[in-house]
């Protein structure tokens, strides 16, 4: 998340401490409405109203298939129940599936409940036509040398994702696009971990070559390595979840909950989707949130299902609730913050609208606060050898003997 970090503390020179905020409601609440100023002034008053996404590849392509029939029979609808979805898919054979899959590639795999297998094919088949798509758009002469330069960039990332090995479990080229992509085999999963990432994830940033564990593949990958070597017997998958709009750097859309919840609602889905285990049970899910993530996770707890045991936050702005409780789920609530991390400076509240809550590390909060040792900053907690990696890997794995906890949180280490 970056909305503070172009500024640092955005109220350094207004009058207003950089540390030691009084406690009183009157000064916090002056505190936070001198920061919408700042986010006002910065972005724009017009940033307040909502734009229409022009439609895009994913929507032609549900569209088509609302029209379209499979054997003489209609195809379900793309908003069904994972249940109905893994029903129509067994009723059909293997041929019928994948042509299905080509006929449709970005319908099916972006289709929760189909076959895990069988959407990794399609999207690999859309990104094909996404990957040419951008190629042609490079050498065209009715786009500015800006655009033919975004489509090299993002023609690069289609080729990257379409490497021999890659899991994609989800794939959006509309606008900034969304994506997502499972380490391990999802199919025998005992438990899954899912990486929900913050602010400024889309396609071009779903993976970097430099700092590549503050991208969410880098981190998703990290801790799957990391889980199989704290518990080798647990059989886990680790999901990057880049599968919603996040906001823009800074901005009036970060400092809100709207990406949040619709964030939510996306999240919900997927955990919904995910594929039973061999003996038919849904798997154990723990949600990994870092930065503006948390934001999405917090919105979500409260409808999540039974099967999400632990939502983790890191680098946290808040989870829009003054205490855990308020979150409404029976998870394991835990959070960590790097000492280094800047958003310590962002205000824990929320005014009109703006700003995301408590702080989740706070004493009265009711998290269990982990150690974060060895992280560096807001962007360094799943870097290998860090005791923040180590923590996550313990709670994706049920490995909670093995949580690493701030000493002065005597609730962190019960948890069995």
């Amino acid at each position: 998340m970056t909305y503070f970090s172009a500024l640092g503390n955005p109220l350094s020179g207004s009058g207003f401490p950089s540390t030691g905020v009084p406690g009183t409601t009157a000064w916090r609440a002056l505190l936070a409405l001198a920061v919408v100023f700042v986010l006002l002034a910065t972005t724009g008053w017009t940033a307040l109203r909502k734009h229409d996404m022009a439609a895009g590849p994913l929507a032609a392509a549900q569209a088509a298939w609302e029209k379209g029939s499979f054997g003489g029979h209609s195809l379900p609808d793309v908003d069904a129940p994972p249940r109905t979805i893994a029903r129509f898919f067994s009723a059909l054979d293997s041929a019928q599936r994948r042509t299905l899959a080509q006929r449709h590639p970005l319908v099916v795999g972006n289709l929760g409940g189909a076959p895990v297998k069988l959407r990794y094919k399609a999207n690999h088949k859309a990104l094909l036509q996404s990957r040419d798509t951008e190629r042609h758009r490079m050498t065209d002469d009715r786009l500015t040398d800006e655009g033919r330069q975004e489509a090299g960039r993002r023609m690069h990332r289609f080729e990257s994702m379409l490497q021999p090995g890659r899991q994609i479990l989800a794939f959006d080229p509309t606008g900034r696009g969304r994506a997502a992509e499972v380490f391990g085999d999802l199919d025998q999963a005992q438990r899954v971990s899912v990486v929900v990432p913050g602010v400024d994830t889309d396609l071009l940033t779903f993976e970097r070559s430099s700092r590549p564990y503050s991208a969410p593949v880098g981190m998703a990958r990290s801790l799957q390595r990391q889980q199989h070597a704290t518990a080798p017997y647990v059989r886990t998958a680790t999901v990057a979840w880049a599968d919603y709009t996040a906001p823009v750097g800074l901005g009036v859309d970060a400092a809100s909950g709207g990406p949040a919840r619709d964030g939510a609602d996306r999240l919900d889905s997927f955990v919904r989707s995910l594929p039973a285990t061999s003996r038919g049970s849904a798997p154990k899910v723990s949600l990994f949130c870092h930065s503006y993530g948390s934001v999405v996770c917090g919105v979500g707890a409260g409808r999540m299902p039974r099967a999400v045991s632990d939502i983790a936050v890191a680098g946290s702005p808040g989870m829009r609730v003054d205490n855990a409780q308020q979150l409404g789920t029976n998870a394991h609530v835990w959070a960590m913050r790097d000492r280094d991390d800047w958003i310590a400076d962002v205000p824990h509240m929320n005014v009109g609208g703006l700003g995301h809550g408590a702080d989740p590390v706070a004493g009265g909060f009711g998290s269990r606060h982990l150690s974060a040792a060895g992280a560096n900053g807001h962007t360094g907690y799943f870097v290998p050898h860090t005791q923040s990696l180590a923590n996550f890997a313990a709670i994706g794995t049920g490995s909670y003997g093995d949580v690493g906890c701030v000493t002065s949180d005597p609730e962190c280490s019960s948890v069995t």
